[in-house]
């Protein structure tokens, strides 16, 4: 797995009022930071843009553009770089292969137990029928 390479003009981060507490000071000051990835026109690979499109997240619209809102801090600077550090984090985590699956076959013994826990089971139900047929005569 490479590192994944950001250009400055692969996103757009504008300034926006930050909800929640925070009394006078949150109503006038924008401190919180929307960043805009639009995935097809980013400088990313073809096989990256695939990944990340058919990568279900919630935050990825049907026009391909992905949002992050950072406003985890009070400071405009240290949320910039949040949202920018989870749009790498997004990026590294839909850049993982995934691990080939090797198929397997369940062992004799764990055959034989399967088969034997389901006879017994077999065995409970009956003897639950053959007692209530007893009890209605």
């Amino acid at each position: 797995m490479s590192k994944i390479s950001l250009h400055e003009a692969d996103f757009e981060i504008c300034a926006i009022r930050a909800s929640g507490p925070g009394g006078q000071h949150v109503n006038k000051v924008s401190t919180a930071i929307q960043l805009r990835f639009d995935i097809a026109k980013s400088s990313l690979s073809d096989y990256l843009k695939n990944k990340l499109l058919n990568h279900a997240d919630k935050r990825i619209s049907k026009e391909g553009i992905l949002l992050i809102k950072a406003q985890r801090f009070r400071s405009q600077d240290k949320n910039r770089q949040d949202a920018i550090d989870r749009l790498e984090k997004l990026l590294a985590k839909v850049n993982v292969p995934r691990k080939r699956r090797i198929a397997t076959r369940p062992s004799r013994r764990a055959k034989e137990k399967r088969l034997k826990d389901k006879k017994h089971a077999g065995e409970k139900k009956q003897g639950r029928s053959a007692k209530s047929s007893l009890d209605n005569q």
